[in-house]
């Protein structure tokens, strides 16, 4: 069983990796926030008990649900509002998201890394996540969970409901095209 301090530490380590995977898949702060928040509290709520090793996997898939879950509203209430808008005014189709706003990467670890070096990590950084954003769902998905999160191909599967095949598809073209956008860029790693 996880104690109280456990369950805190593992929820302040995951806290910036699952607001990134839920910002990259809702493209909304406030929203992704909302997200993690309610994920954390359920993971606490329902699964505190379980054991520490459990809690990565558990709480993976609890954010996928709530990911889900926003999509599933955000389907209803867009149906909603394109209904009663079309009795009024005609506006712009294409505004349900704002783009995505540039996400500051952590700070770097290394206290005598120079300023154009941080400049250069950092650009590459955005270049990379505004690449990540714009991969289908399920790739981003498995792709973030696989490298970001560093979960086994097992334990994506699992969270992802699919096989562990699946996941490889996904993270392989996922690579694939992102390496494809950087080339593209002049970026090679």
């Amino acid at each position: 069983m996880a104690s109280a301090q456990e369950l805190s530490d593992f929820l302040s380590s995951v806290e910036q990796r699952a607001f990134k995977q839920a910002v990259y898949a809702v493209r909304d702060d406030d929203a992704a926030i909302d997200i993690v928040q309610d994920a954390m509290i359920k993971l606490a709520e329902k699964y505190g008990d379980r054991p520490a090793a459990e809690l990565p996997l558990v709480f993976t898939r609890i954010l996928q649900n709530r990911i889900h879950d926003w999509f599933r509203r955000q389907k209803v209430r867009n149906a909603w509002v394109s209904l009663f808008s079309s009795m009024g005014k005609k506006t712009e189709e294409g505004d349900d998201f704002d783009p995505l706003e540039s996400i500051s990467a952590p700070e770097d670890s290394e206290i005598h890394q120079d300023g154009s070096q941080k400049l250069e990590r950092s650009q590459l950084l955005q270049v990379l996540e505004a690449e990540i954003s714009k991969l289908p769902a399920r790739q981003r998905e498995a792709f973030l969970m696989r490298y970001w999160d560093e979960l086994s191909i097992t334990d994506t599967a699992k969270a992802m409901s699919c096989s562990e095949g699946s996941v490889k598809t996904h993270c392989s073209r996922a690579t694939q095209a992102l390496a494809k956008a950087l080339k593209l860029k002049g970026i090679t790693l």
